[in-house]
């Protein structure tokens, strides 16, 4: 049946019917994977694992393989998993998410899935899959090269080194070439076979029965034992890498010829000969009842219903809600005015409390509770299995709070900067925003990730630890950006970005001002300005709430993080000139609300964007288009940014930045011109009087 899928896909290609044709031929010898796992095993799975996926499905009564793949093929809105959106091999009843990458970007996630098994059994719970499971993942040989099955690989081995349980199975389809490159003949072995943490099984994937009993040892070790085993299953890739490849323009027609003699199906024939299952006329016979049937259900699928309009498209990037699991809140909440570092370990305190299913994962936050202290003394409270010190790699960090997502867990993620996450950004751009829309809701990977960044840090300063590049955030689909200004704030958006993780499903960043982590005072030293009381567990700022300040009509600043507090001070010495001003705070940098903007400062005189990102690829280029669609005249709008640069070391570190100085000359001038203009409108009104009363 994978085999035909194959060859049926690509004629429907040619008559414009289907459109992915990445097949299973050559690696069908996985369906003999999938007879040695539970079908309540987590299975993530590599795009040429269609005989795993029907082999499977013949453990569940009512499964309709055939029908369910034809309709992938075929974009149809009827697709069961995806809904039309992509060509996926995936089902909610098998327990097979949905995977899309190219590039083995699923590994981290299963490495967290796997982690997640054991994690729950510490619990005392359970999540989606049964805490006995075993998570698999499978992948392709030229894969294995990328950074991301690397830093899988590496991280499932340190955590097993380590003595955490994993039991995983990854399993590397080697067919010796990655689309025209070949993999040089015994990398994958010499890699794996004596690395810490692993077991390396291997088997010859064209081999039915060798691949059986190699998958049952896998299984064996990995449910009995908690290990990861690494199953190197070699195979053939036959008909190219893709139905648009041409493979004979980089391969000699002898090896195409060698590779067609290995051909899985002709050895697994030759198996059922040998041992008198089937005779050479029943075998043709099945081979060509299923080609008939491929074809004849596949004239049935192509004609179901396709998307047509947006929203059909987009229904599934905001996952399904779901049922809320916090606490009550029967402790205290400690007033005392503070910053925000204190307020926010508060929060997280409590967080943890009310959550009994909430972990929290990164570099240094545990022993050392954080670079700046907003995770002291949880793990000695909470433990080390919920306050969990990670290895340090941002994939892995994302991809273990994916699969901790996937499997029932919320967990609040950090990132030690804003630097360090664009090197894994993937994992939240192609992996964690992608799983609802890919799997029409059925599946979802709700998580929070906590990022220390943007600008002003004094003393330990640097690209790297000064990072105001957020549009890669802003940009991803279904995904909410909030960013506080203040100790109160940072309290209402951290417990309302759980409650969208717990209760919406929701994928929630929460970029925190390095600058304002300690930060005391506003307008001299010791005046406490920016100590803020604890606001309590029930505060919380929903998306696109926004928070304003004064009610001044000559200028309005709109901005946000540590705009709020260099405008706060700027403001105070516009007050003095007499501007009279107000100051809107954004607080979500996606999903703004941008009806409720205009609203807030359609009655001022002049409009100032503070923005502390960078001009290209910063909020106040949508906060500026969101104005001028709503009818704002454009002489009444300004912008001011970070400039287009890195942030360099030492005293220059806010030099390319917006500062109090140029925040108060900029409002200065702006009210100056307005009031000119004014006068200038007064003056011409008075004289166009006197010239009609003269007549």
């Amino acid at each position: 049946m994978s085999r035909h899928l194959d060859l049926h896909a690509r004629r429907l290609q040619a008559r414009g019917e289907a459109f992915y044709t990445i097949g299973s031929a050559g690696h069908e010898g996985n369906a003999a994977i999938a007879c040695a796992f539970r079908h309540t095993d987590p299975a993530f799975l590599h795009y040429r694992d269609a005989a795993f996926l029907i082999q499977r499905s013949r453990a569940v009564p009512g499964q309709t393989p055939l029908w369910d793949l034809l309709l992938s093929f075929a974009a149809s809105a009827e697709d069961p998993i995806s809904g039309g959106r992509h060509k996926v091999l995936g089902s909610k009843t098998l327990h097979i998410p949905p995977q899309t990458s190219t590039i083995a970007s699923h590994l981290p996630k299963a490495v967290g899935a796997s982690y997640s098994l054991g994690l729950w059994r510490r619990l005392g719970g359970a999540g989606e899959w049964p805490v006995d499971s075993v998570a698999i993942c499978s992948f392709g040989d030229a894969s294995f090269n990328h950074s991301t099955a690397q830093g899988a690989l590496n991280a499932a081995g340190w955590a097993a080194y380590q003595g955490a349980p994993m039991p995983l199975v990854m399993v590397c389809e080697d067919n010796g070439i990655g689309i025209s490159t070949p993999t040089p003949d015994g990398w994958i072995e010499a890699n794996m076979r004596s690395r810490p943490g692993f077991h390396y099984l291997a088997c010859d994937g064209l081999d039915l029965l060798d691949t059986w009993w190699a998958t049952r040892e896998a299984e064996r070790i990995a449910r009995r034992r908690k290990q990861p085993v690494f199953l190197h299953m070699r195979c053939v890739r036959l008909y190219g890498h893709a139905g648009s490849d041409a493979q004979q323009a980089y391969m000699t027609p002898s090896r195409i010829k060698a590779d067609e003699a290995r051909d899985p199906l002709l050895v697994t024939a030759g198996l059922l000969q040998r041992h008198g299952v089937l005779d050479a006329a029943a075998i043709e016979a099945l081979y060509r009842s299923v080609a008939e049937r491929v074809a004849h259900v596949a004239e049935e699928a192509i004609r179901r219903p396709k998307l047509k309009a947006a929203g059909e498209v987009m229904a599934s990037i905001v996952p399904p809600t779901r049922p809320g699991r916090a606490r009550p809140w029967q402790g205290e909440v400690d007033a005392t005015p503070a910053p925000m570092a204190k307020l926010l370990n508060q929060a997280l305190q409590r967080l943890m409390i009310r959550y009994p299913h909430l972990v929290m994962a990164g570099e240094d936050i545990g022993r050392k509770g954080g670079v700046y202290g907003v995770t002291q003394r949880l793990q000695a409270q909470f433990g080390p299995h919920r306050v969990i010190d990670t290895l340090l790699d941002e994939q892995s960090i994302l991809g273990l709070g994916i699969g901790l997502g996937q499997n029932g867990l919320v967990p609040i993620l950090e990132i030690q900067f804003l630097a360090y996450l664009h090197n894994a950004e993937d994992q939240l751009r192609g992996e964690a925003a992608t799983l609802s829309f890919f799997s029409n809701g059925q599946y979802t990977n709700p998580m929070v990730v906590r990022i220390a960044g943007l600008g002003y840090q004094k003393g330990f300063g640097g690209h790297f630890h000064n990072d105001n590049a957020i549009a890669v955030l802003r940009d991803i689909p279904g995904l909410l950006v909030a960013c506080p200004s203040n100790a109160a704030d940072a309290v209402g958006l951290l417990q309302e970005a759980v409650r969208l993780a717990d209760e919406e499903q929701r994928v929630v960043v929460v970029i925190e001002p390095i600058a304002l982590y300690h930060t005391r005072d506003l307008f001299e030293e010791g005046d406490q300005r920016w100590c803020f009381a604890d606001p309590g567990p029930e505060h919380r700022l929903g998306v696109g709430e926004l928070g304003v300040w004064g009610e001044g009509r000559e200028l309005a600043i709109v901005t946000y993080g540590n705009g709020v507090y260099l405008s706060r001070q700027a403001a105070a010495r516009l007050e003095a000139d007499g501007v009279a001003l107000r100051i809107v705070d954004l607080r979500w940098l996606t999903a703004i609300d941008h009806d409720a903007v205009h609203r807030l400062v359609a009655d001022c005189a002049q409009i100032l964007v503070v923005d502390e990102c960078r001009r290209n690829g910063s909020p106040s280029e949508e906060l500026i288009a969101g104005l001028v669609e709503r009818g704002m005249a454009s002489d009444r709008l300004n912008r001011m940014t970070a400039e287009d640069s890195f942030i360099p070391l030492g005293r220059a570190a806010t030099v390319t930045l917006p500062s109090v100085e140029s925040i108060v000359e900029q409002g200065r001038c702006l009210t100056v011109r307005r009031g000119q203009v004014n006068e200038i409108a007064t003056q011409m009104a008075g004289a166009t009087s006197a010239r009609s009363s003269e007549a």
